[in-house]
């Protein structure tokens, strides 16, 4: 099941990006052999000003065919991470080939392209700026990827 992250905003080389591309490349080698991956990431900037509609229009092209849409909100359902993991491998193994994380930019995501999400996931009630919403969905990919692997990365 490739694994697709589609987001509003450039991310520049730093802190942010080492993070999200060493958990990238740790859950492709993990995912591999769990039939999880590849993971990429497309960035789309709308520099128009159009707002959340005009990002929403970039989201959508970005989006593969028939992807199932994970949008990430803060009014998403809260999971703990072994759920989350489940839920990735349920659907593998209903046959997705393509699952897209939609994070949207500093207004969110519209609530039109909300409402076509097959899930809304939040990482709590508190809004975390959209940089950082990349690290802990990433980090996150890559505990999933470990939980079904049975690897020990995960402690709880």
């Amino acid at each position: 099941m490739r694994v697709h992250l589609c987001v509003v905003g450039r991310l520049r080389a730093g802190p942010e990006r080492d993070l999200v591309d060493d958990y990238l490349k740790r859950f492709d080698r993990t995912g591999r052999a769990l039939g999880l991956g590849p993971a990429r990431v497309t960035e789309v900037d709308d520099r128009k000003g159009g707002g959340m509609a005009a990002e929403a229009d970039l989201l959508r092209r970005a989006l593969p065919s028939g992807a199932r849409l994970c949008v990430m909100d803060e009014r998403g359902r809260q999971m703990p991470s072994p759920d989350f993991a489940q839920r990735l491998g349920r659907w593998r193994d209903d046959g997705t080939q393509d699952l897209a994380f939609v994070i949207g930019g500093a207004d969110g995501i519209a609530p039109d392209l909300r409402a076509e999400a097959d899930m809304a996931l939040s990482f709590g009630q508190m809004v975390w700026p959209h940089m950082l919403v990349r690290v802990m969905l990433t980090e996150q990919l890559y505990r999933a990827a470990s939980i079904l692997a049975g690897s020990p990365y995960h402690r709880a």
